[in-house]
C-alpha cells in the first residue's frame, strides 16, 4: 500500500487537563485539496498548526512521505502556511515579502529576487512589486502571501481561513483562482474553513470535525447528500430535521413513527435498524417539494409560510408545522412565482423516500 504524502495517525492535542484534539486519524494524498471545516473552537486550526510545527503533539505521530516530523522545526518541514491574517511584513516591499524564505534558506540575492518575480507574475502583480504591502487591496495581499508560501515550491500548502477578511465578491474570486492554481501546480493544498460555500467549491474532500473529534470525511457531494450523523447534517446545507422510531421494516424501505406521522424512507446499504429503534430523518431543504393541495405520495405534511429568504436566485422558504418545528424549503425564484405561494399561506410539502436520509440515534 503506497504511503500518503501526510498522514497522522491518533494525534491528540492537549491543553493542560482540556482536550482540543482527540486521537485523530487522517490521511492526505499527494495532489489533493483538501478542506478542514467545523464551528470554532472544533480543533481544525489547532490540527493544522500541529501539520505546520507551530504546535507540538501530545500523542500520536504526523508523517509527511512516511518521515516522522513531530519533533522538526517549523522551517525544516516544508509546510508553509497562509495565516488568516496573511502576515505580511508593512516595512517590506511586495518582492521583498515574498524573498523572505528564500532568504532564510540561504538563497542568493539574485536567484531569489528572479524567482520571486516569476511568482509575482504567475499572481498578476508583479507590477506592484516594488510597492509596500500597505499599499494593495485585499485581494492583492492575498496574492502576495500565496506568492511568498509558493515561491520555495513546497509539496503541500497549509491555508487558515485565508479568505475570511476579503469581501464578498473576492471570496468568490479568490476561491476559483485558488482551485485553479491548484490544479495547475498539483501541490497538495489542506485548506481549513468554518464556510461551507468556500470548502465544498474547492475541495476534493472535506473532513468535518466538532469537539477535537473526525465527524465525517468524504467528498463534498457525498457529505451534503448522506451526512453521516446528525452533527453533520445540522452543520451542512440547510436541513430538516424529524425525530421518531421505526414503525417496520422491509427489503430496503423502512417505516419511521413521528408525531407529525407515519413516514416512509430508503436504508442506506448494509444500514441495519429493527422496529423500535430511535432514529432521525433528515431531508435537505432543496428535497421538498411545495403545493397547496396537489403534492402526493407517501410523505406529506401541511403547514403555514411563515417567512423567507432571497439569495441570488433561490428562495428560501420557512413553513411553520407546528409542534416548535419550522421546515426550510429552497426552490428557484421563478418556480415560486409560478406557484404563486405567499406568506401566511397554507401549503402540503412532500418529499420522495429516497430523498431522505435515515440516521440511527446514537
Amino acid at each position: 500500500m503506497t504511503e500518503p504524502l501526510l498522514a497522522l495517525d491518533r494525534v491528540t492535542k492537549l491543553y493542560g487537563d482540556q482536550i482540543a484534539v482527540h486521537p485523530l486519524d487522517l490521511q492526505i494524498e499527494a495532489g489533493e485539496f483538501i478542506a478542514i471545516m467545523g464551528p470554532s473552537g472544533c480543533g481544525k486550526t489547532t490540527t493544522l498548526r500541529m501539520i505546520a510545527g507551530l504546535e507540538k503533539p501530545s500523542g500520536g505521530e504526523i508523517r509527511l512521505r512516511g518521515a516522522r516530523i513531530n519533533d522538526k522545526a517549523p522551517w525544516d518541514r516544508d509546510t508553509p502556511l497562509v495565516w488568516q491574517s496573511l502576515a505580511l511584513f508593512p516595512f517590506l516591499s511586495v518582492v521583498k515579502n515574498v524573498e523572505f524564505g528564500l532568504k532564510a534558506r540561504g538563497v542568493e540575492a539574485k536567484e531569489r529576487h528572479k524567482r520571486s518575480m516569476k511568482w509575482l507574475e504567475r499572481m498578476g502583480i508583479a507590477q506592484y512589486h516594488s510597492r509596500p504591502v500597505d499599499a494593495l487591496s485585499g485581494g492583492e495581499r492575498q496574492r502576495v502571501a500565496l506568492a511568498r508560501a509558493l515561491v520555495t515550491e513546497p509539496e503541500i500548502l497549509l491555508l487558515d481561513e485565508p479568505l475570511s477578511a476579503l469581501d464578498a465578491y473576492l471570496v468568490v474570486r479568490m476561491q476559483a483562482e485558488l482551485k485553479e492554481l491548484q490544479r495547475q501546480l498539483g501541490i497538495t493544498f489542506c485548506y481549513v474553513t468554518h464556510s461551507q460555500s468556500e470548502a465544498f467549491a474547492m475541495a476534493d474532500r472535506v473532513v468535518i470535525m466538532s469537539q477535537g473529534r473526525i465527524q465525517q470525511v468524504g467528498r463534498p457531494r457525498e457529505i451534503y447528500r448522506a451526512p453521516a450523523n446528525r452533527f453533520v447534517a445540522s452543520f451542512i446545507g440547510a436541513n430538516n430535521m424529524i425525530t421518531g422510531c421505526v414503525r417496520d421494516v422491509g427489503d430496503n424501505k423502512a417505516a419511521i413513527e413521528t408525531p407529525f406521522g407515519v413516514f416512509q424512507v430508503n436504508r442506506s446499504p448494509g444500514q441495519t435498524v429493527r422496529a423500535g429503534d430511535a432514529v432521525t430523518l433528515v431531508i435537505s431543504a432543496d428535497r421538498l417539494s411545495i403545493g397547496q393541495d396537489d403534492v402526493s405520495g407517501p410523505n406529506c405534511l401541511r403547514g403555514t409560510v411563515i417567512g423567507e429568504e432571497f439569495v441570488g436566485a433561490v428562495m428560501t422558504l420557512h413553513i411553520d408545522l407546528g409542534a416548535d418545528t419550522v421546515f426550510r424549503l429552497q426552490l428557484q425564484q421563478h418556480a415560486l412565482e409560478q406557484l404563486d405561494i405567499a406568506q401566511g399561506q397554507q401549503v402540503v410539502i412532500g418529499w420522495k423516500p429516497e430523498h431522505a436520509v435515515l440516521l440511527p440515534e446514537s
